[in-house]
């Protein structure tokens, strides 16, 4: 989805150092005035800093997390953070950047509708990736936007929220097209109402910044947005968790 000046669409944290604390107070006392030295685990825990991710409602068994937070609901300025889950815990890969998203803000949750320029709250999972330009060496499926590459946002039409292309089926009434720049030079299709429920809202990318707001995408400017399309690996099982600070932590 686009700026809003646009005729398209232009686009955590229980800490660990509480029950760290715990673990080493729960230690046996010495006789020896020398306090017990903290196992290398225990230690790195006690250090380790807290992260928005570990409070992040929706991760399930993600490896990697993206977080699109914002203050409040009628901003359309947000913050992109992306998170890794390692052997000792999560990890800070990403951001914070500065991101766009609908030029209304995001929606409360469940309330995204078709057209209102708002973003969904919630947690989703990603379909492929797609752009005008060659696959930058993306680990998703790859789709390239041609000229007949439509995206159907038609509440009526039989493929509303899907990719079509035009020669071979019915994109609905006042498709997008998909073959737009700069926005849509790469991006990622965020897995939002895949349901297809009529009127729930469509077309919803992690794409390429434009000028401004979005009508319910997020963008990114495209070098930071080339780093987050790389790094996503299906087999991590990713998830972008969308929304204001107070909707979406724990």
């Amino acid at each position: 989805m686009f700026a809003v000046f646009a005729t398209a669409l232009v686009a955590g944290c229980t800490g660990t150092s509480t029950s760290a604390h715990r673990a080493l107070a729960a230690q046996p006392t010495h006789s020896s005035s020398r306090p017990a030295a903290a196992t290398p685990t225990t230690a790195a825990r006690a250090a380790r800093p807290t992260l928005l991710v570990d409070r992040l409602e929706g991760v399930r068994d993600a490896r990697q997390v993206v977080a699109v937070t914002a203050s409040g609901y009628r901003s359309s300025h947000a913050v992109l953070t992306a998170f890794a889950r390692t052997a000792s815990g999560w990890r800070q890969v990403f951001g914070p950047w500065k991101a766009r998203i609908g030029y209304k803000g995001f929606a409360r949750p469940g309330r995204k509708r078709e057209g209102d320029g708002r973003t969904p709250t919630g947690t989703f999972g990603f379909q492929f990736m797609f752009g005008v330009a060659p696959n930058p060496g993306v680990r998703y499926p790859y789709r390239p936007a041609l000229a007949t590459s439509r995206w159907d946002d038609d509440p009526r039409s039989a493929h509303y929220n899907e990719w079509v292309d035009s020669r071979s089926g019915n994109p609905g009434r006042s498709p997008e097209a998909m073959r737009q720049l700069p926005s849509y030079r790469y991006g990622a299709v965020i897995a939002y109402n895949v349901g297809r429920r009529p009127g729930a809202g469509s077309a919803i990318f992690l794409h390429v910044a434009h000028t401004g707001a979005t009508s319910g995408c997020v963008s990114l400017p495209q070098s930071e947005l080339l780093g987050v399309l790389r790094w996503l690996d299906p087999a991590q099982s990713p998830r972008i968790v969308m929304g204001t600070t107070s909707a979406v932590e724990h």
